[in-house]
């Protein structure tokens, strides 16, 4: 009964804590498909982030803790990647207080590419994972899920 009654006065605690902790998501996200010829493609994930807060590279170096941002294609039979996703963008390469080793980050506005080769109309589907931080804190890791559809 004792540990109902801490709890019971604990829970207004956690409710006006909790906003603190539920920070809006400090990125935009637009996509957008480039025709490349009549059956290649470039599908682009165009990133705007806002001042203050950055993204981590695809190869963040560190300590491992880092969430590098991934991009997850769904299998579909009418396509067919073409070599890696590649970013562009602003990097800044330092280090950072509590991380081993020197990390590297994007600010401002991203860009990511991915080539692939299609066969006929059809929608590419897929979720990229990412995580954003600024000087002082790093918000939990975003699963986005993303469509480009090819006419």
């Amino acid at each position: 009964m004792r540990l109902l009654k801490y709890f019971v006065l604990l829970l207004p605690v956690l409710f006006i804590a909790s906003p603190s902790y539920s920070q809006d998501d400090p990125t935009t996200w637009k996509y957008e498909v480039k025709k490349k010829s009549a059956t290649e493609y470039q599908l682009v994930f165009h990133l705007d982030v806002k001042t203050g807060w950055h993204i981590w590279s695809m190869h963040p170096g560190g300590d491992g803790m880092e969430i590098a941002p991934s991009f997850t294609f769904d299998k579909n039979p009418k396509v067919k990647m073409k070599g890696n996703t590649i970013e562009k963008g602003k990097t800044t390469t330092t280090t950072m207080e509590g991380i081993d080793g020197k990390i590297t980050y994007l600010n401002g506005e991203i860009s990511y590419t991915q080539d692939v080769v299609v066969t006929g109309s059809t929608k590419i589907t897929g979720k990229h994972t990412y995580q954003v931080c600024s000087d002082r804190l790093c918000l939990r890791p975003v699963d986005k899920d993303f469509v480009f559809e090819i006419k």
